[in-house]
């Protein structure tokens, strides 16, 4: 792709970005929009910010500059948010909500999915780990090639999931099948099919989600459901069964897929850079500097499919954005803006490293997780579960490398894989 060329007149990022070329490789547009364009608007009337320092002030202004939408202006952002399932589900989730509502629900979920809650599932995540590893084995010592991304990144975050819940593995497989369908139809371009799609698949994790919470109440256990119907049932500021369901949606929807992505982005990295894998044969900070890397080097969701809405008319770059303007922010290019990280198109644990979680050592933020009021609360896990993965990976196939180009989703929202086919270099069969 002649970026020059084809950028020239861009009139839609969004639709720029579910572009063949950008599927393949995004990062060229990005850098030609955070120079040319980063402050823009959509064919839709949706402005996309690019630049780091600006996607950063508009994540942290959230509550002040910007909100949420509030319920009586849903037609409005989300036209088909009365007859979608989907869009409607999204509208009651967390990341949609404004203090002082955010406050309440984040308090009663925050209490028990807490940094410590997460870290004791670090035993479970490294069984599930070694069971992946052992599984994938002996075909990959046949010589034979193996998807990492179906037997590896997409099974881990199902079984840690399954794990978080309290779900059954089987019902955990009957959902996430499912997930794909509804990030895409989530999308501020998705076709009435695609919506549709992700409405049937949304109708199906309503009615299992519904199903355990009522399991839940009967059989209690120490998964986060339970907790979380806990809540329910003892907390004076209750939750209400529809508050439960929404929460747990939003929380499968933003930490399965992403976090395969990140997976497989992050052995992507392990396999095109051999000289960064001593990071990951050392102690704890070393892999935790290989691991904000790969986060920031290729973060799954590529912008925000929350809208922030301008509480007044802001002037960015040039542009003023209008009050009541949807704005959303293009994290994977301000991830890769020099401005922030020098040479962002190299890989390099060495920005990462000694410092707090999302901080350089420059003392810039990596965006992948968001930042200010609705940062991820699924951030931790997804650590987690990339520290205890990439260590044992390198250590058990230290000649792990592509057996042929990874096959990408046609997503323009999340960057992930259909194949990630890997072999052992030297046993091709």
């Amino acid at each position: 792709m002649d970026v020059q060329d084809t950028m020239a007149s861009c009139r839609d990022a969004f639709a720029e970005l579910a572009s063949p070329a950008c599927i393949q490789d995004p990062y060229p547009f990005m850098r030609w929009l955070r120079e040319h364009d980063p402050v823009h608007r959509a064919a839709s009337g949706l402005f996309l910010l690019s630049r780091h320092a600006d996607i950063y002030w508009a994540l942290k202004a959230t509550g002040d500059a910007f909100r949420g939408p509030a319920p009586g202006e849903l037609a409005r952002y989300f036209p088909r948010a009365a007859t979608s399932l989907s869009l409607s589900l999204l509208a009651s989730t967390l990341a949609m909500k404004e203090p002082p509502t955010h406050t309440r629900l984040r308090r009663l979920i925050s209490r028990d999915f807490t940094i410590g809650q997460i870290d004791k599932l670090r035993p479970t995540i490294a069984r599930i780990v070694a069971a992946r590893l052992d599984g994938m084995a002996p075909a990959l010592e046949r010589g034979e090639a193996v998807d990492l991304h179906q037997e590896f990144a997409l099974a881990l975050p199902m079984l840690v999931f399954g794990e978080l819940f309290g779900m059954p593995r089987e019902d955990m497989l009957g959902l996430v099948g499912g997930i794909s369908a509804i990030l895409e139809g989530l999308s501020p371009h998705a076709s009435d099919p695609q919506l549709a799609a992700a409405d049937a698949a949304s109708a199906r994790v309503q009615a299992y989600f519904g199903d355990l919470i009522q399991r839940k109440r009967i059989d209690s256990r120490h998964d986060i459901v339970s907790m979380l119907v806990g809540a329910h049932d003892d907390d004076a500021d209750m939750l209400s069964d529809a508050e439960l369901i929404s929460m747990l949606w939003g929380m499968l929807l933003g930490g399965f897929a992403t976090t395969a992505a990140a997976i497989g982005h992050a052995v992507l990295a392990m396999l095109a850079y051999p000289e960064q894998r001593h990071w990951l044969q050392g102690d704890a900070v070393g892999v935790k500097a290989f691991v904000e890397e790969a986060l920031r080097y290729d973060a799954p969701a590529m912008f925000s499919s929350i809208p922030r809405i301008a509480q007044r008319d802001i002037e960015m770059g040039g542009v003023v954005i209008p009050k009541n303007a949807d704005v959303r922010v293009l994290i994977a290019a301000g991830n890769r803006d020099p401005d922030a990280f020098a040479d962002p198109d190299r890989f390099d644990p060495v920005r990462f490293c000694g410092t707090s979680p999302g901080m350089s050592i420059d003392g810039k933020i990596m965006l992948t997780f968001g930042h200010g009021i609705h940062f991820c609360l699924g951030a931790q896990l997804a650590r987690v579960q990339l520290a205890e993965s990439l260590p044992r990976i390198q250590a058990r196939f230290p000649t792990l490398a592509l057996a042929e180009q990874p096959t990408r989703e046609p997503s323009a929202f999340l960057r992930t894989f259909r194949a990630l086919p890997v072999r052992l270099h030297g046993q091709e069969s």
